[in-house]
């Protein structure tokens, strides 16, 4: 299922130039902690992936990144995941780490997609059987919210950190000059219309003085969660990309936390699955 949303009006080099800032990995050998695989997505073009392993059995997070970074990043991040028994697996766009492509945005929308699906396959091929959550950071959570539109019931959870709700306004403080390009915000993600149709537990992450994505984006993308189950992070006194630097432990004991209530829930959806209700409770 695709949720056919058009953001070609975002493809224009005016645009591209400020929303992707994509850089190659230097280092081409396989971290120590990591497993690298590649995700075809079309002809000539694969997505480079890195994963943290953990328990097979345990959960997986699969992660999208910000606009400026690439997996190889995230050497010294994933294996803290590990020590919480989580397997963090990283997605590089096209153009950026050891991708091949130019990244647009509508290949954003697209790749994320086939990502999805191929890391399902990858996955399941190395006996991986743990839950599924998506995770997105900044430009990551717009992957991150049309995977969870299409695919809600193959996922556990969501997690959207420093994520943004309106395109229009990002485009602005990044300096896009959107009124001469005739850009408006039915152009771009759409992300706060999308989130309204996910259902699935959601953990929001924001820096209280972001300085690039206003804290009043995750308070819009709180408000249109239509989850049962949904929580905001503030984390005081930080800014874009200083969470992890400030908050560490916090950060991660809480992601842990609502992994391990994802757990939970699936557990009770299981037992819940053996019980015969053609006989009352006595």
């Amino acid at each position: 299922m695709r949720t056919g949303h058009d953001v070609s009006a975002l493809d224009q080099p005016e645009v591209l130039k400020y929303l992707f800032h994509p850089r190659k990995d230097p280092v081409q050998a396989v971290s120590q902690d990591g497993v690298d695989f590649f995700i075809p997505v079309e002809k000539g073009v694969r997505l480079s992936a890195r994963l943290y392993p953990a328990d097979p059995e345990g959960p997986h997070i699969l992660f999208f990144h910000g606009n400026g970074e690439i997996a190889s990043d995230y050497d010294t991040i994933g294996p803290v995941y590990n020590q919480y028994g989580i397997s963090f697996l990283v997605v590089d766009y096209r153009g950026y780490g050891q991708s091949t492509g130019l990244p647009t945005a509508s290949n954003l929308l697209s790749d994320s997609h086939s990502a999805f699906k191929e890391v399902q396959c990858w996955l399941e091929g190395q006996g991986r059987t743990g839950l599924i959550i998506i995770m997105g950071r900044s430009l990551g959570s717009a992957a991150v919210l049309e995977i969870a539109c299409c695919y809600q019931d193959e996922i556990a959870g969501m997690i959207l950190d420093s994520a943004f709700a309106r395109t229009l306004p990002l485009l602005t403080r990044l300096g896009v000059p959107t009124d001469t390009l005739g850009i408006s915000e039915m152009d771009g993600f759409g992300n706060f219309g999308k989130i309204r149709d996910i259902g699935k537990p959601t953990l929001i992450i924001h820096g209280e003085k972001d300085e690039i994505i206003p804290l009043e984006d995750a308070d819009i993308l709180l408000a249109n969660s239509s989850s049962m189950r949904k929580q905001l992070l503030l984390a005081p006194g930080c800014g874009h990309n200083d969470i992890l630097l400030r908050c560490g432990e916090a950060y991660f004991k809480t992601i842990s936390h609502f992994v391990e209530m994802l757990k939970r829930l699936k557990k009770k959806a299981a037992k819940g699955r053996g019980f015969d209700r053609r006989y009352p409770r006595r």
